[in-house]
Order: C-alpha cells, then structure tokens, then sequence
C-alpha cells in the first residue's frame, strides 16, 4: 500500500529495476508508491549505482532504532519543577492531548497546546518546540499557524529574531467563541435549506428545528460565555 513502509523484497525490486535502467517513475509505479519514496530511498542507500537492497534495509531498520525516542514528558523542567511526579505529568500531557484531538483539534496542534499548557511560563521557541515533540521545523510552523488564526496562541519575536508562541491569555474563552460561531453558521444553514427543501415537508421540518435549536443554544452559550469570562478573566 502507498503508505506503507517499504519492505525487503521491495528494494530488492527496486535494486533489480534500477540495474534495468528503469526510471523512478516508473520504478514508483510499479510499486504503487510515491516517486519521492523512491527518490529519498536510493539517495540515502547509494544512489542508482550503488544501491544493494539487503544493505539499504539494513540500514534503514538501524536509523529506525536510532531515531526512536524514549518516551519523555513534552517539558522535561516541568515535570521535575515543585517535586512533580515526571510519569504523572507524562500521562496527563497524552491524555490531554488526546481529549484536543478527539473534540476536533489537529494532532500536532493538540500537542503544542499541551505543552505550552503544562510549561510555568506558558510560552515556548519553535526551536523548544521541536526539540521536545522530535517533530521537524516544517511541522512546528504549519500547526502554529492554525493555532493563531483560530486565536489559541500568540506569535512573538523575541530574542535574536526567535520566534516565541504563548497561549493566549482567554485560550479557553476564545475556544468556546469559536464553537458558537461554528454553530451560528450551521443553525443559519441549515434554516435556509428549510427554506429551500419547504418548512412543511419532512425534510424541511427536520432542517428548521435543527437550525432553531443550534441557534437558540448558541446565544445561550454566548451569554454564559460573555458572564463568565468577564468572572474569570476580567475585562
């Protein structure tokens, strides 16, 4: 399958193409995989002269155990910081980014809000950031940039040109904001589909209740939204 590891009988097809003459277009066809598969593939083990298929999975089997980390918590001076029990504040940081991703938030994005939410400072360098989730810069950026657009976090410059992310001061009040207007735009289409499909038919019906429900609970959410962020967060 294309996403499937590459086995060993793989690249010993792959070395028996390439002494064909075969290009990587074709050679990614025949395997059904991507050609950049097979182009990061024989450039790590040789190149097309040298490829061996034994010596290229070999290889790859070792840099797999070399790159695997050990299971740490996101923020190592968190976890010992105030006598913290480092396994505890391990499991929490998985459970918490499970729960994000469950409700609907992005993996990667989950997992920097779980550790910029379980770091004292509650800010953290990409460079930080990479360090501690093993994941590449690319990754870092493409996730940040959603959590700003969505207003979770705040994107700084600091030091050196540094770019610095902290959570936003009403991180979970802006969430909540952003569920309601979701919700506002639902309860609003689907009302108009009632429109369309006619409020009389069943069709109709069903898509008018559903839009007044949504509507209706999500000016109940605003208003508690409203009364409580101003308790908690102040004005």
């Amino acid at each position: 399958m294309p996403g499937d590891r590459l086995t060993q009988e793989d690249r010993r097809r792959i070395a028996a193409w390439l002494t064909e003459g075969l290009t990587y277009t074709e050679i990614a066809r025949r395997l059904n995989r991507p050609k950049s598969t097979i182009t990061r593939e024989v450039a790590r083990n040789g190149g097309p002269e040298d490829y061996r298929a034994d010596h290229a999975h070999q290889l790859t089997r070792l840099r797999a155990r070399r790159r695997k980390p050990t299971p740490l918590p996101a923020n190592p001076a968190t976890a010992a910081a105030y006598g913290r029990d480092p396994k505890a504040v391990f499991a929490f940081e998985q459970r918490l980014t499970e729960l994000m991703i469950a409700t609907g938030c992005p993996r990667m994005v989950a997992r920097i809000l779980s550790c910029l939410f379980t770091t004292d400072s509650g800010d953290l360098t990409s460079a930080e950031l990479v360090r501690r989730l093993h994941v590449s810069p690319a990754a870092i950026s493409t996730a940040t940039r959603w959590a700003e657009e969505q207003g979770l976090i705040v994107r700084e410059r600091g030091a050196r040109g540094k770019q610095r992310y902290t959570l936003e001061r009403k991180v979970g009040h802006r969430s909540i904001l952003a569920n309601i207007r979701s919700n506002e735009l639902l309860a609003e289409l689907s009302r108009q589909g009632a429109g369309i499909l006619g409020r009389t038919t069943p069709a109709g019906a069903r898509l008018d209740k559903a839009g007044t429900f949504l509507l209706l609970i999500s000016q109940d959410l605003a208003d508690s939204a409203e009364r409580r962020g101003r308790e908690v967060f102040g004005a």
